[in-house]
């Protein structure tokens, strides 16, 4: 509204008093209305503060909330993330060591028996527990009819050996008369066959008496080898023969192994050379050997083969005894864990570590030598990671985790 046209309009004095009213009041009038819009810019400028300081209160009100809101979730998250013992590894020179047991039994074991036609056994001529040399008689069969045969041969020879001389005689004399016609050429011929016949019965006979020997001497039973006899199984008086079996046994020089059987995994750290520590059950003693047999297969069922150590003779070693050794497989430097730590799916063996974010994270590894300190890790770990140390069979992969420090 135009306030100047309101205070004209409202009546004209031309008198001078009256013109100086007018102007009096015309001043107060602009000034009350100055007044009033410097008030109303005020008030304006207030409403627009309080205004302000209220959207920010509301923005801090609501980021309070929802930060608030978060960090509790994420202290939720971390309060509800299993808790799980880790460890660092890093790397250890490992002396790989793999326990085993195992009987013993002769190295090179040799079977005696009867090979001859048998007997009764005349005489034993040793005992279990005694060391043989090649061909020393162990035991002896009768052998008097062959005694009998072995004569009859003889007097065969003899006979057969006086034809053969009166017929080479007989022959001699007719080639002296055949010049003067006394004998013809026919019975030179006849002469000189019937000389030949007495001759080859000369060598049948002597044929005979050579195997009736033969026969003879195998009704001594000898060592084949020298060695250490592990086993009597004929007595005096007995009847044998060549289905009798067995009768001694001999462990060729008095060589000892043990045979143990191990998995494939530790079959695979050992080779032959590999020294070992033996100690038969009962004694005290260990006993040095070297394995000189690792089996060149596995058997498909037990997933297992065989480990040959070879021991020289002792009198503690006994053969079909039980015993437990000590293969020392080398050394490695490696990292080295626990058992628990390490787990297998059937395929493959893995260990979980700490990830990023603290997430769990399965590593595939490759098992390495074995020893009181742990199992060594050949392929997948290089020491620096963080390793589940136990429970990880209770993990998942990518699943949060709240790692502790432990110990072995």
């Amino acid at each position: 509204m135009n306030y100047d046209a309101r205070i004209e309009g409202s009546g004209r004095d031309d008198s001078p008093s009256a013109s100086a009213d007018a102007r009096f009041d015309h001043a107060q009038a602009v000034a009350a209305l100055e007044a009033d819009s410097e008030e109303d810019r005020a008030h304006r400028r207030r409403n627009l503060l309080l205004g302000g300081l209220g959207a920010v209160a509301l923005v801090g009100v609501w980021f309070a909330v929802h930060h608030g809101r978060g960090a509790d979730d994420d202290a939720q998250a971390v309060n509800q993330a299993p808790t799980v013992s880790v460890i660092t590894p890093g790397r250890t020179s490992v002396a790989g060591s793999i326990n085993a047991s195992g009987s013993l039994a002769a190295r090179r074991e040799m079977p005696v028996g009867s090979v001859g036609e048998g007997g009764q056994i005349a005489s034993v001529l040793v005992d279990a527990g005694q060391w043989v040399t090649k061909g020393q008689v162990l035991a002896v069969v009768d052998r008097s009819v062959q005694v009998q045969q072995l004569a009859n041969n003889e007097a065969q020879i003899t006979s057969a050996d006086a034809d053969a001389r009166l017929a080479q005689a007989n022959l001699d004399r007719a080639l002296k008369l055949v010049d003067r016609g006394f004998i013809s050429r026919a019975d030179i011929d006849r002469l000189t066959a019937t000389r030949d016949g007495a001759n080859a019965r000369v060598r049948i006979a002597r044929a005979q008496l050579g195997e009736t020997g033969a026969r003879v001497r195998r009704l001594t039973i000898v060592a084949p080898e020298g060695g250490f006899l592990l086993e009597r199984r004929v007595e005096p008086g007995q009847v044998v023969g060549a289905g009798s079996g067995v009768l001694f046994r001999i462990a060729l020089g008095g060589e000892i192994e043990m045979k143990a059987q191990l998995g494939e995994v530790e079959l695979a750290q050992i080779h032959p050379g590999s020294d070992a520590d033996v100690t038969p059950v009962g004694s005290p003693q260990h006993f040095t050997g070297k394995v000189w047999q690792v089996s060149p297969f596995i058997d498909p069922q037990t997933r297992q083969g065989m480990v040959r150590i070879a021991l020289n003779y002792s009198p503690e070693l006994r053969p079909g005894g039980f015993a437990t050794a000590v293969i020392h497989s080398g050394s490695v430097e490696a990292p080295v864990l626990p058992d628990s730590a390490i787990l297998n799916d059937g395929q493959q063996s893995y260990v979980f570590i700490v990830g990023k974010g603290n997430k769990a994270e399965r590593r595939n590894i490759k098992l390495g030598l074995a020893s009181d300190q742990g199992i060594a890790i050949a392929a997948g770990l290089a020491g620096s990671e963080r390793v589940v140390l136990r429970a990880g069979g209770f993990l998942s992969p990518g699943e949060s985790i709240n790692p502790v420090s432990g110990k072995r």
